[in-house]
């Protein structure tokens, strides 16, 4: 079973380093954000990436050419998929690489402390030609509460929203590529149909999960990690 990873982007919002390195190299305790998202992936048995390359993508095979830099069970491939191709179609660019009927697909930029086990059950269970994985965001601000008089009775700061969002780490069956063309951006015309159909289902997760979409992110997940409270480690050496 393939797992197709989103490497292509320019990272633009973090161009403080992404003007020099593609966006899935920017490391967190020493290694490449891309591979603690392959960890995870491998720590389920899920050992087969395609690598959906585009932006500087020659410095992601150079960093896989050295076998220090994988694990022996990994097997990948690189497809250059354009420097400015669109999520939907970098999926679309894969199509002849996928030969299950179902595969995964992620964000080269976002961790979670996720059971891919239990997300694959939960697709197989609902049947759908695409499972999204949703999580409450935390608020990039504080929140305020007023009651009916105007008056302030708390502050809240940055507190976890009740709303869901995309997270990434989708699941998708091979019948997702009819709604996919080169040009498209996955998370508009694609998922709005699949939604009017009701081919794309919501696996709620609760655990932990962040995307490193800033600088600050990165020095956040950094400090995580050198404190000792990387709460996405889940695999074992």
């Amino acid at each position: 079973m393939k797992t197709v990873i989103l490497c292509g982007g320019m990272g633009t919002r973090l161009k403080e380093l992404t003007q020099s390195i593609p966006k899935p190299l920017v490391e967190i305790g020493g290694k490449p954000i891309l591979w603690h998202i392959m960890k995870i992936y491998s720590h389920y048995g899920f050992n087969d990436f395609i690598l959906c390359l585009g932006y500087k993508g020659e410095m992601i095979k150079d960093y896989f050419k050295d076998n220090n830099n994988k694990e022996p069970r990994w097997n990948i491939i690189f497809e250059d998929t354009g420097d400015k191709t669109n999520t939907g179609g970098r999926i679309k660019k894969i199509e002849q690489h996928i030969h299950d009927e179902i595969f995964f697909a992620t964000y080269g930029d976002g961790l979670a402390s996720i059971n891919l086990n239990e997300l694959l059950d939960f697709h197989k269970e609902k049947n759908t030609i695409a499972t999204i994985t949703c999580v409450n965001p935390l608020s990039q601000f504080g929140i305020v509460e007023i009651d009916e008089e105007g008056k302030i009775t708390r502050f809240k700061e940055k507190p976890l929203l009740s709303q869901w969002i995309n997270g990434g780490f989708f699941v998708f069956s091979k019948d997702i590529f009819k709604y996919l063309s080169e040009n498209d951006i996955l998370e508009k015309e694609p998922f709005e149909k699949l939604a009017g159909e009701k081919q794309i289902s919501a696996f709620k997760f609760k655990g932990f999960w962040s995307c490193m979409d800033t600088y600050k992110d990165t020095q956040t997940l950094n400090e995580m990690w050198h404190k000792g409270k990387p709460e996405w480690l889940i695999w074992k050496g």
